[in-house]
């Protein structure tokens, strides 16, 4: 049984590549042709392939329904609550999950700094998207025509002397984010706050959230805070991994 569950499911990679008739199935498991064609029958039955009118066969419909009630069924907080305690754990500063919605940019989860001083972000509440690290990354993944009429649409309070001044310079910045791949809020919301922020990517490789490593000048300085961007970066990814199924669970360490 594990065995004929195996090949089918190896049919599925095959017809993934584009159509193939059962010769070319039959090939690819390496059996007879009345085996392949019983799988394929199987297959047909659940809707995960069709059998187009010249006789090849094709991924159904049923499996891309499938893979999109999946997607829709993931928990990115939950997938990622237990990898932002653990990076909490190791670094000891304020961590940020956020995400990209209706044209707002989300804390959708925190872990509190060891430390006394504490930051008055809370869940639920939208960031300052133009200064903001977690926003930059969520905003320079959006294709260029999207991206570029959301920013010129955005006012541009300067919180500090180091916040982004105009739609120009965040497309500048939005620029080099997408490029590097991570991002940073270097006292542009508030001059006493330094923050580091990478991405969480779906099977795609679309960013579907960010997260961020933040703490103030009294605890580290910015440059002692950048040291973390590995760690940060490598538990990005360890999320992303998970999300996407692409691999196990597994400390970022």
């Amino acid at each position: 049984m594990s065995q004929t569950v195996d090949r089918a499911l190896s049919i599925l990679p095959l017809l993934a590549e584009g159509p193939a008739d059962l010769g070319q199935v039959a090939d690819r498991l390496g059996v007879h042709k009345s085996t392949a064609l019983r799988l394929l029958r199987t297959l047909h039955e659940h809707g995960l392939v069709y059998r187009q009118s010249d006789q090849r066969y094709r991924l159904g419909a049923r499996l891309f329904s499938l893979a999109q009630e999946a997607v829709e069924n993931l928990d990115i907080r939950e997938i990622a609550h237990p990898h932002l305690v653990r990076l909490n754990e190791q670094c000891g500063h304020t961590v940020h999950l956020a995400v990209y919605e209706e044209n707002e940019v989300l804390y959708i989860d925190k872990v509190e700094s060891r430390y006394p001083v504490r930051m008055y972000s809370r869940i639920g509440k939208p960031v300052a998207i133009t200064v903001a690290a977690v926003a930059k990354l969520c905003l320079a993944d959006l294709p260029e025509a999207e991206r570029r009429a959301r920013v010129e649409k955005l006012d541009y309070p300067m919180y500090t002397s180091r916040s982004t001044p105009n739609a120009a310079a965040f497309l500048k910045e939005l620029a080099k984010v997408r490029e590097q791949g991570w991002a940073t809020d270097l006292g542009g919301h508030e001059e006493s706050i330094n923050c580091v922020a990478a991405p969480v990517r779906g099977a795609d490789g679309r960013v579907v959230a960010a997260m961020s490593v933040s703490a103030p000048n009294v605890v580290v300085t910015a440059d002692e805070l950048l040291t973390l961007l590995p760690l940060v970066r490598r538990t990005a990814d360890a999320i992303s991994g998970e999300y996407s199924g692409r691999t196990p669970t597994a400390d970022p360490a």
